[in-house]
């Protein structure tokens, strides 16, 4: 009883600052504790900046589904189990906290609710980017990234994305939610109306030398109503080659793939190609 009153507390604390955050006191320690974790680690380069950020959550354990607590949509700061999307957002918003100069706990919230919802505001469950072609997109429009796919020799393809619509019951927001699950379709609709650019898996390694560490990778699939399955950070490796530093369901935990970028892919089922994102 005395433990779950402590993160009452703490946890209305941190709603009278922002919006709908939720964060354990152990949390909110972790934070602290990567805020020095990560102080020196500013480069000039800030892909380089984020994968040494990146690399600091090596060892983390991957778990899944850390953003669907409570009966409403809120902002989670969970730095003690990432899937690959909230390792990728967790190590952004410490990279740009770090340019910033600052070390606040504000500051970082702030960036985090950025990058993860549409137009950097939470306004529910359907203001988070659920699919990750469109977090792309969104993002981009915000300044944050630049899609570089087509640069580096991707091609535009069509495909139908409504796997949340069509598996709702995977989704506690959705499942009972009628008003969530038609902003949802909304938002495949409009992905439905435009083409994305993949690098097919064939032309990764030929292209390889086109991706930059900082990069952020992600990967495509032939699965049904699906746009991405997996995504992580381009890094560099001492052979010259661009590996995943990425939360692996593997391995289940944050890791550098063993594999370099171009051969990993092709142990992967369904996987196409990539899409490529490069921090501004």
């Amino acid at each position: 009883m005395k433990t779950n009153l402590v993160y009452f507390l703490f946890f209305i604390g941190f709603v009278s600052l922002a919006q709908q955050i939720t964060c354990s006191p152990a949390d909110k320690q972790a934070f602290e504790d990567k805020t020095i974790e990560i102080d020196g680690l500013l480069e000039d380069d800030f892909g380089k900046t984020l994968v040494a950020i990146g690399k600091t959550f090596l060892g983390t354990p991957y778990v899944a589904k850390t953003l669907e607590l409570g009966e409403t949509e809120s902002l989670v700061v969970n730095l003690h189990g990432l899937d690959c999307t909230t390792y990728v957002e967790n190590v952004w918003a410490f990279g740009s906290m770090l340019r910033e100069g600052k070390s606040d706990f504000g500051t970082f919230t702030g960036q985090l609710e950025r990058i993860r919802y549409k137009d950097g505001t939470l306004n529910g469950y359907a203001s988070r980017l659920h699919y990750f072609s469109e977090w792309i997109a969104n993002n981009e429009s915000k300044d944050l990234f630049k899609d570089i796919t087509s640069e580096i020799g991707g091609v535009a393809v069509k495909k139908e994305i409504n796997f949340m619509s069509t598996h709702r019951e995977l989704y506690p927001f959705l499942k009972d939610n009628e008003e969530n699950y038609q902003k949802i379709k909304a938002s495949e609709n409009y992905l439905n109306n435009q083409a994305i650019c993949i690098l097919p898996q064939e032309l990764i390694a030929l292209n390889e030398h086109l991706i930059q560490t900082g990069d952020v990778i992600a990967l495509t699939t032939s699965i049904n109503g699906l746009d991405i399955t997996h995504t992580g950070i381009a890094t560099r490796e001492k052979d010259g080659r661009i590996h995943l530093l990425h939360a692996s369901t593997g391995s289940n935990q944050v890791e550098v793939s063993e594999l370099p970028l171009a051969e990993y892919l092709k142990k992967i089922k369904k996987n196409t190609g990539i899409m490529v994102a490069r921090p501004l």
